[in-house]
């Protein structure tokens, strides 16, 4: 495609919401990983409802985060060089890693610990002292360092020379290949999961469900490279649709099956030789291929005129996806924690507390990609 596509960047910017409203969806009730709980009741009718929220968003949206950063990943580096290229990526991606390691990630610790009446500072030295390392969200940025540097690395030793490549046109792989793809990456997950299970993290990092982020960067590489996203259709995709037409219905069934409000049963799910563990990890991609594809042609086809009365509105937006990313914990946890006294149902909380969490981000993201010091990393 020539010059920029706009659906991708707004793509990016409705995925960064969701990801506000997956993280709240925790907080008030869904299994996951996350600064605060409002409740650890995961048994309830509303938890189970944010777990399967929680179980469909993980299968899908954080891959396709690498996915577009793959799209974006040649071009970026045929037109900087390697040294550039990498100085850019350290800028963009390893500073925000370390503001939110050294700042936020305390700091939003911090807030809960004094919420639960064991103060502010104490936390801030016992973290300092002891050394712990909290990335938060910020996982993602370092995870896409390590990819930037390896499609360096393999272009360097490996790959054609940068002034030797070009995009161009391929046809779009048939539907067998959606298939095997997908079985290939859960079976992948499923292997990396026997060694290191979801939730557990090597570095900051949840390896188990990295099989299917290394094929979707890669995938985002290939999709440049061929002129993919140009011919994607409904036509192309619709076995992958199809697949997770009928996926997504199975796991509300399975979860009542295994009562996942024990946490064994939910364990079980992230890991081991289980039948659930193989369950989830085939689930996942199977899910994921569908739902990409549905949301890159909605986008691609309804949202990607540079004229019309939402484009500011969109522009505006988009300027400033990457930092709210990169300030929603603090903001999300402070509103939670502001709100912990109101007595509302569960969902409702999720609904109001997700909402005002991304106006408030956004509008406190507006000066900061505006100071002269952020702008050019945010």
């Amino acid at each position: 495609m020539a010059g920029r596509e706009l659906f991708v960047d707004r793509l990016r910017s409705v995925m960064t919401a969701l990801v506000i409203f997956h993280h709240t969806a925790i907080t008030y009730g869904a299994i996951g990983g996350w600064f605060w709980y409002e409740t650890t009741e995961h048994g309830s009718p509303s938890s189970q409802v944010l777990t399967l929220f929680c179980a469909v968003n993980q299968a899908y949206f954080m891959g396709f985060f690498f996915l577009l950063a793959g799209y974006f990943t040649p071009p970026s580096l045929e037109r900087k060089g390697y040294a550039r290229f990498l100085c850019d990526r350290l800028l963009r991606l390893g500073i925000p890693l370390l503001g939110f390691t050294l700042i936020l990630g305390p700091l939003t610790a911090a807030m809960v610990t004094a919420a639960q009446g064991h103060g502010f500072w104490p936390t801030i030295v016992w973290l300092w002292d002891h050394q712990r390392i909290i990335n938060g969200p910020l996982w993602f940025a370092q995870a896409l360092l390590l990819f930037s540097l390896a499609y360096c690395g393999w272009r360097a030793l490996a790959g054609a020379p940068l002034s030797a490549t070009s995009s161009l046109s391929k046809p779009i792989p048939g539907g067998t290949w959606w298939l095997v793809s997908a079985l290939a990456v859960g079976a992948a997950a499923f292997a990396f999961r026997l060694l290191i299970p979801t939730g557990k993290n090597v570095f900051g990092l949840q390896l188990g469900y990295f099989a299917g982020y290394i094929f979707l960067f890669a995938l985002g590489i290939a999709a440049w490279r061929y002129d993919w996203l140009r011919q994607l259709s409904w036509q192309r995709a619709r076995w992958a649709l199809l697949a997770s037409a009928l996926a997504l219905p199975s796991m509300p069934v399975v979860l009542a099956i295994v009562h996942v409000g024990s946490s064994s049963s939910a364990a079980s799910f992230g890991g081991g030789w289980s039948w659930q563990a193989a369950f989830y990890a085939l689930w996942e991609p199977l899910v994921a291929w569908g739902l990409i594809a549905a949301w890159l042609l909605l986008f691609r086809n309804k949202m990607n005129q540079a004229s019309n009365a939402w484009s500011p509105i969109w522009s505006w937006l988009n300027r400033r996806a990457y930092a709210v990313y990169v300030i929603h914990p603090a903001i999300l946890v402070g509103l939670s924690l502001a709100l912990h006294g109101w007595a509302a149902p569960q969902l409702v909380k999720f609904g109001v507390v997700g909402g005002l969490s991304c106006i408030v981000c956004w509008l406190i993201a507006d000066p900061l990609v505006r100071l002269p010091g952020l702008r050019n990393i945010l």
